[in-house]
């Protein structure tokens, strides 16, 4: 061919049917420079990307691969038609392209009728080339489905290794502190067994000191004395060490509340850093409004689930602490309602704080429905101040071990 463009090529490739989508390297014709042309001739490097012979069937069994005779008889489309679809089923298109393929299927179907009735060629024709676009449309979706299936398994493969790297991890914590306690309990033993030793040998040695001052005592009467004397003092020795050990153990209990006043002060500072929290008798009460719930429901929202695993957190620090789960309305609604709600949110606050590996037996809920505002109901602002939980933290480290009504 000739053609009047100062710039021209042209590369000819070998494909099964016209539908593909990227051209294969099957290259069976490319244009020469013939040596009449006129004008100058520039050699240039042209890349572009073809995929690799066998493509469109790298995943078939080559004894399936089958040839065929064309017949002038018959149309080229629906040979391509034939192939497309055979193509197709290769790359599994009828497991993940079950909408698609067997419309391409129904349309070749169409096409051999059309061709075995001898309908007008062009009815073929169209039949078959639609065949072709749906089967190369039913085959993209399976490769992409296929790739996205071993993606998927790869990730699934990854989280599991994460998973057992996790626990392993956590295995070695759990032997170490075993471990660490089985030491220190051992070093107490040793210093009570020393402690001990050296009791009894001083009461060794008391009596032995006793039984020599008897002796003297018998011998004369100023040793009795001087016996007596000594007994005093040594009474009045043991007065002192008694009065000293009392003081020691007073200043103990004091350096004890000290330490849970300053803990409790801690405590509530860091929940005073993620949900309004105030100290009371009954201990830290942590309050969640109900923006934190979907309306009228007791489903957590992801700010919510975010702030109480801040919250877990924290308590899983603290060993002794105990939770308990008190969920409130406003008066709008009736009682059983109102009570159903307050239930509802307390025992799902319960279930994502010991999901974050609270203890169950640590953590309680209850509901008192509207019994127990803390506003007046008239207001909005009241009845917003009245729909919360509140979570109840409480335990002998920081001096204070709130009893439940009611585990759950």
């Amino acid at each position: 061919m000739t053609t009047e463009l100062q710039a021209f090529g042209l590369i000819v490739t070998a494909e099964p049917y016209f539908a593909v989508t990227q051209p294969s390297d099957v290259v069976v014709m490319e244009n020469v420079i013939r040596p009449d042309t006129r004008g100058k001739v520039d050699e240039v490097q042209a890349k572009y990307e073809l995929l690799k012979r066998g493509q469109y069937t790298m995943n078939v069994d080559p004894s399936q691969r089958q040839g065929f005779v064309i017949d002038s008889k018959t149309p080229l489309e629906l040979y391509e038609a034939r192939n497309a679809v055979q193509m197709a089923r290769w790359a599994h298109a009828d497991q993940y392209a079950k909408e698609t393929f067997p419309k391409a299927e129904n349309m070749l179907a169409r096409a051999e009728d059309y061709q075995r009735r001898k309908v007008n060629k062009k009815s073929v024709v169209m039949a078959a080339r639609e065949a072709v676009q749906m089967a190369e449309d039913s085959r993209l979706i399976a490769i992409r489905k296929m790739e996205e299936e071993r993606l998927a398994q790869e990730r699934a493969a990854a989280a599991d290794r994460e998973a057992r790297a996790k626990a392993e991890a956590e295995a070695e914590a759990r032997r170490r502190a075993d471990a660490e306690a089985a030491r220190r309990i051992a070093e107490a033993e040793r210093s009570e067994a020393q402690a001990a030793k050296r009791e009894a040998e001083r009461a060794a040695h008391d009596a032995a000191r006793m039984k020599a001052e008897a002796e003297q005592a018998r011998a004369a009467a100023e040793a009795a004395k001087a016996v007596a004397v000594e007994q005093q003092r040594l009474l009045a020795e043991q007065a002192e060490q008694a009065r000293r050990k009392a003081e020691e153990a007073e200043k103990a209990r004091r350096e004890a509340e000290d330490e849970k006043a300053r803990l409790r002060r801690e405590l509530l500072a860091q929940l005073n850093m993620i949900l309004e929290t105030r100290d009371s008798a009954r201990g830290l009460i942590v309050n969640m409004s109900d923006v934190l719930f979907d309306f009228n429901k007791y489903a957590l929202r992801p700010g919510a689930r975010e702030k109480l695993a801040k919250i877990s957190g924290i308590v899983l620090a603290h060993p002794g602490l105990s939770i308990e789960v008190e969920g409130h309305t406003d008066s709008i609604g009736s009682d059983s309602y109102n009570q159903t709600l307050s239930e509802n949110r307390a025992a799902a606050v319960r279930s994502y704080l010991i999901s974050q590996g609270l203890k169950p037996d640590s953590v309680s809920s209850r509901g008192f429905g509207e019994s127990m505002p803390v506003a007046e109901n008239a207001t909005g602002e009241g009845r917003q101040r009245n729909r919360r939980v509140e979570l109840v933290v409480s335990g002998e480290a920081i001096g204070k071990r709130f009893e439940s009504s009611r585990l759950r």
